[in-house]
């Protein structure tokens, strides 16, 4: 949304920013349910520090925004789970738009709560950051939602190093349109900040938005610490198919990873983006340099189930018996592809296009009948 949009109380949403609403809903309510059945968690901590005013229109319709959606589904977890604490800090620096963004809440119950300020989203950081030390039993998720290109890591160390999860809405097109027009050293700051890198040896990227989209991910690799962490991006698109920006999310548990992958596609119908494709990804061509398979157009910027299977073809090609399990526990690891969700999709890719053949055999380890899978001979290009 621009910046002009975004100085009214209510703005405008358009059907990318709906999109990203519903993304971070779903997978709130799902991260929520998996973290309530853990016996180690004793709450749920939300941050969204850039929350706008809740609501939107579109197409003179009021539509609800991230922090109303995300009250009202851990509302109804606190409901399910009275023993275990809910609590969600809203902020904007606009003191009218806080005041819209109440008229819009459910109100506060037994362990539900809700802190909505209006103050600048470092000093709000600045205050819970420090308090995630030694919490492993309180969860947290921070929302980093803001209007353009301009991330502070040093607010964001805290949370990335401790057990919780953060979402980071990394606006890469602010970047692309206005890296080689920028003068004023003030404007040059914030893309250092925002890449931690000089300006000079940002101008090379010039458009390269994949370029800025590594940096970022190398960044939030460099301030997680020790412990192994997963980062997962999927970029969301305008209605004349220009990416606008990614939703990064970033965890230490391999569950949370698969968690958001599977909800992004689930949110997406089906792909890895909001891309429109124009049905080019039922585009077949015969692939001559590998066995002569048919196979769809792959888009990187928008992946399908074809592309799933074209990559599992690419990774055991040849190979017979292989474990069923072997090809979601590769899927788990992949930054873009999920493993569960689309299981039988999957299957019937392999089997229709690729003429992979599925059987039992008994493991030799536990005696049981598996499902195992033979591959054909052939490495799709991807």
């Amino acid at each position: 949304m621009s910046s002009s949009n975004n100085s009214k109380i209510i703005s405008k949403a358009s059907p990318h920013t709906i999109m990203k609403f519903k993304l971070v809903e779903e997978y709130i309510k799902a991260w929520a349910q998996k973290l309530m059945l853990n016996s180690s968690c004793y709450g749920l901590v939300f941050i969204d520090c850039m929350c706008n005013s809740g609501v939107y229109t579109h197409n003179g319709e009021v539509v609800e925004g991230t922090p109303v959606r995300v009250a009202k589904a851990l509302l109804d977890v606190a409901r399910t789970y009275p023993q275990k604490q809910i609590q969600i800090y809203l902020n904007d620096n606009s003191q009218e738009k806080v005041d819209e963004l109440k008229k819009h809440l459910p109100a506060d119950e037994g362990n539900f709560r809700i802190i909505a300020t209006a103050k600048d989203r470092d000093e709000l950081l600045e205050t819970i950051g420090p308090q995630l030390y030694g919490r492993q039993h309180l969860h947290y998720f921070l929302f980093y939602d803001p209007y353009d290109a301009s991330i502070s890591w040093p607010v964001l160390i805290p949370f990335l190093r401790n057990w919780g999860e953060v979402m980071i809405n990394h606006m890469v097109s602010d970047t692309v349109r206005a890296i080689s027009q920028v003068r004023r050293e003030a404007a040059k700051e914030k893309y250092e900040n925002t890449y931690l890198t000089d300006f000079e040896k940002l101008i090379p990227f010039g458009s390269d938005k994949k370029a800025y989209e590594e940096r970022v991910e190398e960044i939030i690799q460099e301030l997680k610490g020790q412990r192994r962490y997963f980062v997962g991006a999927f970029p969301f698109f305008n209605t004349q198919n220009s990416q606008l920006y990614s939703l990064i999310h970033c965890t230490s548990h391999i569950e949370g990873f698969k968690l958001y992958k599977q909800v992004a596609w689930k949110t997406f119908g089906g792909k890895s983006s909001t891309k429109d494709t124009h049905g080019g990804q039922y585009q077949l061509s015969f692939d001559f340099g590998n066995e002569g398979f048919l196979v769809p157009a792959t888009d990187e910027s928008c992946f399908f189930v074809t592309d799933i299977a074209k990559y599992l073809q690419k990774s055991f090609s040849g190979q017979k018996n292989v474990p069923l399990e072997s090809l979601w526990q590769l899927l788990d690891y992949h930054p873009i592809f999920p493993s569960d969700g689309f299981r039988q999709e999957i299957r019937n890719e392999l089997k229709n296009t690729y003429g992979a053949i599925f059987s039992t055999a008994v493991d030799s380890k536990d005696g049981k009948r598996h499902t195992v899978v033979s591959f054909q001979k052939g490495t799709p290009a991807l």
